[in-house]
């Protein structure tokens, strides 16, 4: 069971429908819920310096007030809140604070950066992902999303959550927490496998000859047995095999179904190894039109398969 749910926020308009989800999931779960607010501060600046000791009190006072009425809003709907504030690089803060307070899910926002701005600028939510001792849910908010209050007007629904896999042992980790997380919502489950082409000059589809036929009936079989292995009374599995480059697949297959959620595992590689492979997930992430919860320890009880 997810009982602790840390939301990280800044406050920001990309953090205001990361607000309603951590709120939302926390009052339909009756977990506890923590916020944790970081006064971002770089490493080697000199915290005695007048200028820069004005610049964090100012922080702290302005973070202060808005986690008290944040606050104030999650205790209305019945959730047990506690806050928390930290001064230092907002990736490692939110780690530490997670493995504080032991968190099942860490809640953050993002606004999906890619190509230079990405590059340039990074994202505190990959760099949380990569370092979590928890699941990460990343909810994505575009521009047009935040204007005139258009993020606050929809709800929060998760009835399909849709789980990508390659029979890796991290997506299979992510298979067992998203039947938690379905179990918890009382939403049902879509397993995918993208069967990547031949070759990609030439084949994006599952082809028609004898040994790709076989090839596809071959892990059709084998994802139907992971479905049925992973069926329960009050939750319906699906799966689906499909042909193409594996993040593009999911992100259609996730549009067109529609689902409402995506739980994904991932490496959580770092430097060299990360720049050269890359990651499906941070992908997925960065374009998801639904939050995704990425899964690299997915601190499942000693009972699960």
């Amino acid at each position: 069971m997810i009982k602790r749910i840390l939301f990280a926020t800044d406050f920001s308009r990309w953090a205001q429908r990361a607000e309603d989800y951590a709120c939302a999931l926390a009052c339909s779960w009756r977990a506890s819920l923590t916020v944790l607010s970081v006064a971002e501060f770089q490493p080697g600046l000199n915290p005695d310096y007048p200028i820069n000791q004005q610049y964090l009190t100012d922080l702290m006072n302005r973070a202060s007030s808005q986690l008290v009425d944040l606050k104030g809003r999650a205790e209305q709907r019945g959730i047990t809140v506690t806050t928390r504030m930290a001064t230092g690089i907002p990736s490692e803060e939110v780690i530490a604070a997670a493995r504080a307070e032991d968190s099942d899910l860490i809640v953050v926002g993002t606004r999906g950066k890619t190509g230079l701005a990405h590059v340039l600028l990074g994202s505190t939510a990959e760099r949380v992902i990569r370092g979590a001792p928890c699941p990460v849910l990343a909810v994505r908010t575009d521009p047009a999303d935040t204007e005139e209050g258009a993020v606050l007007s929809k709800p929060v629904t998760l009835e399909r959550i849709l789980v990508p896999v390659d029979f890796s042992d991290c997506s299979l980790d992510a298979v067992e927490y998203a039947v938690v997380v379905a179990q918890q919502a009382g939403a049902s489950l879509m397993l995918l496998h993208v069967l990547e082409p031949v070759s990609y000059g030439l084949d994006f589809t599952l082809g028609q000859s004898k040994a790709r036929r076989a090839e596809v009936e071959a892990w059709t079989k084998r994802l139907e047995e992971l479905a049925s292995s992973h069926q329960r009374p009050n939750m319906a599995v699906e799966c689906r095999l499909r042909g193409g480059v594996p993040a593009d697949s999911i992100l259609d297959s996730a549009k067109t179904l529609p689902c409402d959620l995506i739980v994904m595992g991932t490496h959580g590689r770092r430097g060299i190894s990360h720049a050269l492979s890359g990651s499906v997930a941070e992908a997925v992430l960065r374009k998801a039109l639904c939050p995704v919860v990425a899964v690299r320890s997915p601190k499942l009880g000693p009972d699960h398969r």
